[in-house]
């Protein structure tokens, strides 16, 4: 039951009310307009092209125990065999233990970038033996061994020694790069 007094107290307060004309509320919040140009934008955005050039398809198998080993042309004997050997300073690492072929695709692509950009000579890739698999053949070793021998800044390759984890690993030499081989110049010019 409605008291008569709160009816007629309800009627003073509604009295200058006037009906909406139209049925639709806008609910948004009060501020400034969106920008939805920078949305679309980005929406629309055709991603860059993936500059990796080397392929997970078709690759030669390598058995787990294989040593790899990979010269180009113009290295010298003296320095594979330091490299071989295991007698160069160690600059950079990449572990690639439970990645799978496509990860480590991109790793070694990235990282193979990353040391030229921070003028890196030597540095091991730890890939795994691939004993473990049930036909002995080890499928990172072997794409590896593809890869690197595919990139222009890998100068040489070889197994590493038993102390940095045998033929689970491999060291890798890259190229100089300008700054560096600018730099030896001017040394050997001082002379």
């Amino acid at each position: 039951m409605v008291d008569d007094d709160d009816f007629s107290l309800f009627s003073q307060e509604v009295k200058g009310i006037k009906k909406l004309e139209t049925n639709a509320m806008y609910l948004g919040k009060k501020g400034s307009p969106v920008d939805y140009s920078v949305r679309k934008e980005a929406a629309t955005h055709v991603p860059i092209k993936d500059t990796n050039h080397l392929t997970a398809d078709y690759v030669e198998r390598v058995a787990a125990l294989d040593i790899l080993q990979y010269k180009k042309e113009g290295v010298q004997d003296g320095v594979f065999k330091r490299l071989r050997q295991g007698k160069y300073g160690i600059e950079s690492r990449l572990d690639l233990h439970r990645r799978t072929v496509e990860q480590a695709r991109q790793q070694v692509y990235q990282f193979v970038q990353d040391c030229m950009n921070n003028d890196i000579r030597v540095a091991i890739i730890v890939h795994g033996r691939g004993d473990r698999t049930p036909d002995s053949e080890a499928t990172l070793k072997s794409y590896l061994n593809k890869w690197l021998r595919e990139l222009d800044d890998v100068m040489a390759f070889h197994s590493a020694q038993k102390y940095h984890g045998g033929g689970g690993a491999v060291y890798v030499l890259f190229k100089k790069s300008e700054k560096a081989r600018l730099e030896n110049w001017e040394k050997h010019q001082k002379r």
